[in-house]
């Protein structure tokens, strides 16, 4: 589980997070949704330890990120919002299984993480060609196959759909439903909920770095274009929907 508990973080004496108490049960999937500038980003940079709150908790797995950041990086997968923030080597298989590897995992088990990964973003024939020959989509790919061959118990993907084509996107999407299935919890944070929102077990809104929506899907969605957030034109779809149809 991931838990914040009266979360401020601010940036000079701009509070971007304000008071934010939240939890993200293990196998749970939760959209974030806001416009930009609603604090989604930097409230979930605290989930993995890369931002230090000015007061309250973070909690991963039951233990405060702050005293383990090994513990927490390891347990949260984090996919940024621009890909080039989290791409560190020439080619993508050398990218992909480079957190593997610094897990000391054996070279089958790396292996297998990577081929599972680029397959899951459409990229399985795509081992050796280098990242500065790729396209922004192609980046975003590599990034998310990046953080899914880590085999976290959390996965957080900031804006994951951004220059995705369709098959991509498909590709993606199954993808995290499945991990979902497999007991992982996912954090997608998004404006644009067309993607996502049939997928959601639970929607989070924040607006000025505040919590102004916490729903299931179908009761969150009629609020969320008040607070400039995207919403599928299916949104007045029956609240009963197959739960199988859920990530």
């Amino acid at each position: 589980m991931i838990r914040t508990d009266g979360l401020v973080h601010r940036y000079g004496d701009s509070v971007a997070v304000d008071d934010v108490s939240l939890s993200v049960p293990d196998g749970e999937c939760v959209v974030l949704a806001g416009a930009n500038g609603s604090g989604k980003t930097t409230l979930v940079r605290h989930f993995n330890g890369l931002l230090k709150p000015d007061a309250g908790t973070v909690e991963v797995n039951g233990r405060d990120v702050g005293s383990d950041l090994v513990a927490a990086r390891t347990a949260v997968g984090m996919v940024f919002q621009e890909p080039r923030d989290q791409l560190v080597a020439a080619t993508v298989g050398a990218d992909v299984a480079f957190g593997p590897e610094n897990l000391g995992l054996e070279r089958e088990a790396i292996d297998r993480r990577v081929e599972a990964a680029l397959a899951a973003v459409n990229l399985a024939d795509r081992t050796d060609d280098r990242l500065d020959e790729l396209s922004g989509g192609e980046r975003e790919r590599v990034a998310i196959a990046g953080a899914l061959a880590m085999e976290p118990d959390h996965l957080v993907l900031d804006e994951p759909f951004t220059g995705l084509d369709e098959p991509a996107r498909r590709s993606v999407l199954d993808r995290l439903r499945t991990l979902s299935n497999d007991g992982t919890s996912l954090i997608v944070v998004t404006h644009d909920l067309r993607d996502v929102l049939e997928l959601a077990d639970r929607v989070v809104a924040m607006a000025d770095g505040r919590v102004v929506v916490d729903a299931a899907p179908a009761e969150a969605a009629s609020s969320l274009p008040q607070y400039d957030v995207r919403v599928p034109e299916s949104v007045n779809a029956p609240a009963d929907r197959d739960a199988d149809a859920r990530c």
